[in-house]
């Protein structure tokens, strides 16, 4: 029997209905997706915004420990009354790196920033390692020094009943005391000043010759606790490329190793155990060779320093 025309409509409406049920939940799903999707990525990227800022804090953490690490080193040096002046130059450098790190905002942090500090850190521990067996080594060398002293000291104690002993122990404490007391220069600075009346003071440039008119040495001297305090007699060789000594303004000679040496200037300062600096200038007043010059500063019989410098 066929459908009554009337019930057409109705079925169509509910197959209309049926149909926009369907489209309604699949639009949803694929919003339910999206959201689900957004919210993945969302979370991953938190993660590697957390991930970023733990190796920037570690970092900012890795470079604090290492500067602490340099300046107990330069602390302990100091109190063997030595110094170092690659550490001061070391804990500014990490200083530097600190600063650098801080300024950096963890999603700026990138994977090519990460490794360039994690193998300049790898690098200063290395250096921290070998600088702290040195440490080490000079404690023992210095703990040895100690020893034979006291060894030296005891000796000389009990053998006050033979005059000769006495005589042969007193003569090697002196030569000991004499090579102990002997000063060093702790650091040498030549600066270049030219025929204009301007002075040059990069320790790596070449300097044309032609242009030189004087040369100014600068000198500290290194602490020695057992050199007596006073005035010194120091002596300057400056010494051109061809091996000769300039000694032509106002130089002359002096006992050195049972000989006389030509020596270019010599000054009287008063050595105070302190890092006073002290300076020769010289003028040559004739053009200066082209080559390497060397600089040896000399006092009390012993080279206390020596230092170079090219000019072309």
């Amino acid at each position: 029997m066929a459908e009554p025309i009337e019930d057409r409509p109705s079925n169509n409406r509910k197959l209309l209905v049926i149909g926009l049920i369907l489209i309604l939940l699949s639009i949803n799903g694929i919003l339910l997706f999206m959201h689900s999707k957004a919210k993945e990525e969302t979370v991953q990227k938190e993660q590697e915004l957390q991930t970023k800022s733990t190796e920037l804090e570690d970092q900012i953490k890795k470079f604090e420990a290492l500067k602490g690490d340099f300046e107990r080193q330069s602390a302990e040096l100091q109190q063997m009354g030595m110094t170092n002046d690659s550490l001061e130059a070391r804990v500014a450098a990490i200083n530097s790196d600190l600063l650098k790190l801080k300024s950096f905002r963890a999603s700026s942090f990138s994977v090519a920033d990460q490794k360039k500090f994690r193998e300049r850190a790898s690098s200063l521990e290395s250096i921290i390692r070998r600088k702290d067996a040195e440490i080490v080594k000079l404690k023992e060398d210095n703990q040895a020094l100690f020893g034979e002293n006291t060894a030296l000291k005891t000796k000389q104690n009990v053998m006050t009943d033979s005059i000769s002993t006495l005589k042969s122990t007193r003569r090697e404490l002196a030569q000991k005391v004499t090579l102990a007391s002997r000063l060093a220069t702790d650091k040498i600075k030549i600066n270049i000043i030219t025929t204009r009346g301007k002075e040059k003071d990069d320790e790596e440039a070449e300097y044309r010759a032609k242009r030189v008119d004087k040369v100014k040495i600068t000198y500290s001297l290194a602490r020695n606790d057992v050199a007596e305090q006073g005035t010194r007699q120091v002596y300057l060789r400056l010494i051109e490329p061809d091996g000769s000594t300039l000694a032509d303004q106002g130089g002359g000679t002096f006992p050195m190793e049972g000989q006389e040496q030509p020596y270019t200037a010599q000054s009287e300062i008063l050595f105070t155990n302190s890092s006073t600096p002290y300076t020769f200038v010289y003028a040559k007043g004739a053009p200066y060779k082209e080559g390497k010059h060397t600089v040896e500063l000399y006092s009390g019989g012993f080279l206390i320093g020596k230092a170079s410098f090219t000019l072309k």
